[in-house]
């Protein structure tokens, strides 16, 4: 029975954040990308700086020790976005052998324009967005341990569980909603950013799983997993989507830009602390 109820508790905190926040995204605030991208950075962040990395030193871990796993993790998410874009650089460089010489692909700005017959192979649209592996692993790693979290709290008591995969479905929807926008920066394609979230999300019932054979020694390993995901949310909002807001704009669209910021921010740090009792 309370395997049946981890499995159910974390699918519900796992992939249904992944489908409320997508609602509000692709709903009635799809109008307003520039400033979902802003509040997607804010939330990103909020959920790194304000809940995953003090929970992780928390621990009795030795804060030099989480400080390198963090240092570690964002060099990590900047080669593999490295690998990524030379990946579909090469892809691209075979796909078209006899067009003119172009910028890379990942450089679609600059090659928009070059010969016309050519743009078909080079054009920016099917790029893959900088940070959209990174989200998607630190994404993965978070769900993870959140699925340790609900199974140790299933295994301690049922009504202690619930309230804890409803933590975690409340507090998962603000930076999903960021996760979303990243993706959807390089495709214009909604449902396959949907279905890639809400697999990073069921990986939350594979953490239930473990969680329920192996909590007493996975649950030392927790801050670690918390950290490494801390690295993809931060670095995402800073290598990706705060680029993406540094534009000249007129005074009320910045205000608008840090109102928005601000917005991510406050509610990734009010929902913590609403749900904090939950974890």
């Amino acid at each position: 029975m309370t395997l049946i109820a981890i499995i159910i508790g974390t699918l519900v905190a796992g992939i249904g954040s992944v489908w409320l926040a997508a609602a509000l995204s692709f709903g009635a605030l799809a109008r307003y990308t520039q400033h979902m991208l802003s509040l997607a950075a804010g939330a990103l962040m909020a959920t790194a700086f304000l809940h995953l990395l003090p929970e992780a030193f928390e621990s009795q871990i030795e804060a030099h020790s989480l400080f390198l796993i963090l240092l570690l993790g964002l060099v990590f998410f900047f080669l593999l976005d490295k690998a990524e874009l030379w990946h579909h650089g090469h892809e691209h460089h075979h796909e078209s052998p006899h067009a003119p010489a172009a910028p890379h692909a990942h450089d679609g700005h600059t090659h928009a324009h070059h010969h016309g017959h050519a743009a078909v192979h080079v054009h920016d649209h099917g790029a893959p967005q900088p940070g959209s592996w990174a989200v998607l692993t630190g994404d993965s790693v978070h769900c993870f341990g959140d699925g340790i979290l609900i199974a140790s709290a299933f295994m301690a008591d049922m009504r202690l569980g619930a309230a804890a995969a409803l933590a975690v479905l409340a507090h998962e929807v603000p930076h999903h909603m960021g996760d979303l926008m990243v993706l959807r920066g390089g495709t214009s394609n909604k449902r396959m950013a949907l279905v890639k979230v809400s697999l990073a999300g069921a990986v939350t019932a594979l953490g239930g799983l473990a969680g329920y054979w192996l909590v007493d020694t996975l649950h030392a390993y927790l801050p670690y997993f918390l950290v490494v995901a801390s690295s993809s949310f931060v670095y995402v909002a800073l290598a990706d989507l705060i680029p993406q807001l540094q534009k000249r704009l007129t005074l009320p669209q910045t205000l608008a830009q840090v109102a928005w910021l601000g917005v991510g921010i406050a509610l990734v740090s009010l929902i913590s602390g609403l749900t904090a009792h939950g974890h």
